[in-house]
């Protein structure tokens, strides 16, 4: 039986304001992601996603509900290093060289400098980026720049990988090469995955499931299983499942409009 990597049991997120009503992000969150699978979280903007993303990564507490990392609390998964973070912006240190950047996990965690350059390296060799591992990150393409981050999210080997719109500030063919190379990096490390993204193609190409999620104050609206064949390949943009998978998504994100 497959076990349960993310558990949300009633969760909402109430943002106070100083003057008038609070504003009510998130209502009654109850989601649940199996490890090794790929979620994306799904819907209009402003609809909760990335807080709900930032809950599960103990960067917001949420004003109801409980929550739980691999069995834990997301304050004790987090500090047990059971995942890693990737936003939208690689947040690479400009002063320091691609290697460094990615070591720079371990190197807080206190591991020699032999081990952890050695570890650093292998992590480009997963991203492909291992010749530019002496460059710094603005001699680098905005693609590139994500895989070192993909590269020093994934040192620690967490068990949950979070993901907020990674690929959003990127051309339309430098996002598609991403989405492959995503693909594969998940499948080499089988690691857990959840992906925030506002685009339905996107979603669907990656996913093991799709969360649905309705207007603010975000609710789950539906959860979309997505069962094209492994692994996706340039190829499977052109398949009939993959088109009825579209739909799919986009009737169940039509019913919360109507």
């Amino acid at each position: 039986m497959t076990s349960v990597m993310v558990s949300l049991r009633g969760v909402d997120k109430v943002f106070p304001r100083r003057k008038g009503a609070s504003t009510v992000a998130l209502e009654g969150i109850d989601l649940e992601i199996r490890a090794g699978d790929f979620v994306s979280l799904l819907g209009p903007s402003g609809c909760g996603k990335s807080t709900l993303l930032r809950i599960v990564g103990d960067l917001l507490e949420p004003t109801a509900g409980t929550v739980t990392v691999n069995g834990k609390s997301p304050s004790r998964a987090r500090h047990d290093r059971d995942y890693g973070m990737v936003f939208q912006q690689a947040t690479l240190l400009e002063w320091r060289r691609v290697l460094g950047n990615v070591a720079l996990p371990l190197e807080v965690t206190g591991m020699a400098e032999p081990q952890r350059s050695e570890r650093a390296r292998e992590m480009l060799k997963l991203v492909e980026l291992v010749e530019f591992a002496d460059h710094y990150p603005w001699q680098l393409s905005g693609g590139m720049q994500q895989r070192v981050a993909i590269a020093r999210a994934l040192t620690l080997e967490p068990s949950l990988l979070l993901m907020d719109e990674p690929f959003g500030a990127l051309d339309e063919m430098t996002r598609e090469r991403m989405q492959m190379e995503l693909m594969r990096i998940w499948q080499e490390t089988q690691t857990t995955v959840l992906f925030v993204t506002h685009s339905i193609p996107e979603a669907v190409f990656l996913s093991t499931q799709v969360v649905v999620m309705t207007p603010r104050p975000g609710r789950v609206a539906g959860i979309v299983d997505i069962d094209l064949p492994q692994p996706r390949v340039f190829e499977t943009r052109e398949e009939t499942k993959y088109f009825d998978k579209l739909v799919e998504v986009r009737e169940v994100l039509r019913a919360e409009e109507e």
